[in-house]
């Protein structure tokens, strides 16, 4: 008896707990990138591994992540950001976990441009970039 209530223990608080959403990778992460000079927003995709440029910032996300339909929207990127300096050298600011929930939480500020995440997708009217083969 004993073991038969302690297995039903078990099985009430399986069921009570909640279950993890997959994470679907997608391969283009959507951002918002403001110039603070003109005042303009800025939407644009960019494919998982590709770099683009917005402003003198070059943006770089390493993975896109969101969830089905059927959980509520939990969508993050790791994300690379560098800086194009004066004197043309590169400069990493930023690398870390962008989530599109909470876009001031790890959104990137810089003096003239903010850049935070808003979407993963699976696909995207830009053209994926080019891939060079050896030959």
């Amino acid at each position: 008896m004993a073991l038969a209530l302690a297995a039903l223990g078990v099985a009430v608080l399986a069921a009570g707990a909640p279950a993890e959403a997959a994470r679907i990778a997608n391969p283009v992460a959507v951002f918002s990138g403001l110039d603070k000079i003109t005042g303009r927003i800025t939407s644009f995709d960019v494919y998982v591994g590709e770099t683009v440029q917005f402003g003198a910032l070059q943006v770089t996300p390493r993975v896109c992540y969101n969830r089905d339909d059927t959980e509520a929207q939990k969508v993050d990127s790791f994300v690379e950001v560098s800086e194009i300096t004066l004197d043309r050298k590169i400069r990493r600011i930023f690398t870390g976990w962008m989530f599109a929930e909470s876009p001031g939480l790890n959104a990137v500020e810089h003096p003239v441009y903010d850049v935070w995440l808003t979407e993963c997708k699976m696909q995207s009217d830009v053209p994926p970039p080019q891939t060079t083969s050896a030959q």
